[in-house]
């Protein structure tokens, strides 16, 4: 593929940055309210590709998608001008007369490449950060969602400045042939193994970037629990978007006393939600194609179904499913499931859960459910990941003040609010200093008395 034929609008976009166009808070807030009226405009339109896409119901689009946008939005317009004011840093008296400051400096020609299970919210959040902190930007929708990509390309086309934001939409090939190009910073969300792809290829040409990439993030209940509240909010975040989010409880760890009733509770739940038969619930979505139900289809092979485990490549679809029976060395314990499978593994001391998150890659999000203070406390300080929801899940990914991110295997670097903002730009130093006095005393030749002097000054006024 030749270069001028990947991204021809990527030297447009380079061009514009370097006028200095998008800097102003003018022009970030312009694009800022066209991406909300895109999103309220179209809001039809958006809904019916990703209906076609995972089959989601529109109140899944509103309450996952658009509504959220909408408040990042919000939250950036309300916040910009106080986020783009330079900040005054002391000065030891040792330097005076002079002044220091620094102020966030967008990196310029950014990429964001999103994913296919959230197909507008993991473009467009990281967008809305990008223009908030005065970036140029190249998108790359996943080609998994090609009706919401298409969708994505031909509203921003119309309603975003064409000079400075552009979609391009492709498969694996175009996305390896614009890693190749020289981005000053790269938004990737996505698998861990995509991610090491990325990162590799953003190495050679010292490109910083954001990895958002998910992992086992592992639910614990302990025996001091409300296990009907526990099961309902379990099985609500679970099967969600049928188990397709980053941020779902890959699996449970329960205290021996309490399996038989966070089982049944669990049940009741799914009942409730999506009746005895969720292949015809309205609200039940998708997997995103064949090629997933059959991987999912092959990790049910050893567990013991509780509930569900119909599955049916040809419709996309994979029943909400309870598993038990699971040890930590089971094939839906390796990895990430990514799907609408729940494996549950009962416990008898918390040290035992702890040694079982431990013994996994570092997840996205730890969740718990105890009324114990002292468990609470004990499972915060014992495990690491990107974040920590306790009595319920994935809330802790909603309020603009909290960073949104992984650590270690499941990525780093963070976005949400200001903390979007900072991902997207960088801090500048500026220190300026008047001309005079100008004291022989820094000068060298640095004699024994001098030096002595020059040494006491620093130590008392530095």
């Amino acid at each position: 593929m030749e270069k001028d034929q990947i991204c021809p609008e990527l030297a447009l976009l380079r061009s514009t940055f370097q006028s200095g166009m998008t800097r102003s808070l003018q022009w970030r807030r312009s694009q800022l309210q066209a991406l909300d009226t895109f999103l309220v405009e179209c809001e039809g339109e958006i809904a019916a590709a990703l209906h076609d896409d995972l089959r989601k119901s529109a109140a899944e689009v509103f309450l996952t998608e658009a509504n959220y946008l909408r408040g990042e939005i919000r939250c950036a317009l309300k916040h910009l001008k106080g986020w783009m004011k330079p900040h005054r840093v002391s000065v030891p008296l040792v330097y005076q007369p002079a002044k220091a400051w620094y102020s966030r400096e967008p990196y310029g020609v950014v990429l964001i490449m999103g994913a296919w299970n959230y197909p507008l919210h993991l473009c467009l959040a990281p967008l809305v950060s990008a223009i908030a902190a005065g970036n140029c930007v190249i998108i790359k929708p996943s080609e998994l969602a090609p009706h919401t990509s298409a969708v994505i390309a031909a509203g921003l086309a119309r309603y975003l400045d064409r000079e400075a934001i552009a979609v391009v939409e492709g498969g694996v090939e175009l996305a390896r042939a614009l890693l190749e190009e020289r981005f000053n910073y790269i938004f990737y969300t996505g698998s861990e193994a995509i991610g090491r792809e990325v990162m590799s290829a953003a190495a050679k040409h010292l490109t910083p970037l954001t990895l958002e990439l998910g992992g086992k993030c592992p639910c614990i209940v302990d025996e001091h629990s409300d296990i009907s509240v526990a099961a309902r909010r379990i099985v609500w975040a679970k099967f969600l978007n049928a188990g397709q989010t980053c941020l779902a409880p890959d699996y449970v760890l329960v205290h021996e006393t309490r399996e038989a009733e966070l089982l049944r509770s669990m049940e009741e739940a799914l009942i409730s939600y999506y009746g005895d038969e969720p292949r015809a619930s309205s609200e039940y979505s998708r997997i995103v194609n064949a090629f997933h139900v059959r991987r999912l289809e092959s990790l049910m092979v050893d567990a013991s179904i509780q509930s569900g485990g119909s599955s049916d490549p040809d419709d996309c679809y994979v029943a909400p499913t309870i598993l038990c029976g699971v040890t930590p060395t089971s094939p839906l314990m390796q990895s990430e499931i990514f799907g609408p499978l729940l494996p549950v593994i009962a416990y008898k001391e918390l040290g035992d859960a702890l040694n079982i998150v431990a013994g996994n890659k570092e997840p996205l999000a730890i969740y718990l459910f105890s009324s114990d203070r002292l468990v609470q406390e004990r499972v915060v300080r014992s495990s690491r990941s990107g974040g920590v929801c306790i009595n319920d899940l994935l809330f802790q990914a909603v309020p603009h003040g909290l960073p949104f991110g992984g650590v270690g295997s499941s990525g780093f670097g963070c976005y949400h609010g200001r903390f979007g903002f900072e991902t997207f730009s960088r801090p500048r130093s500026i220190f300026h200093r008047a001309l005079h006095p100008d004291l022989a005393l820094r000068y060298p030749p640095y004699s024994g008395t001098t030096f002595n002097v020059l040494k006491r000054l620093l130590h008392w006024f530095g």
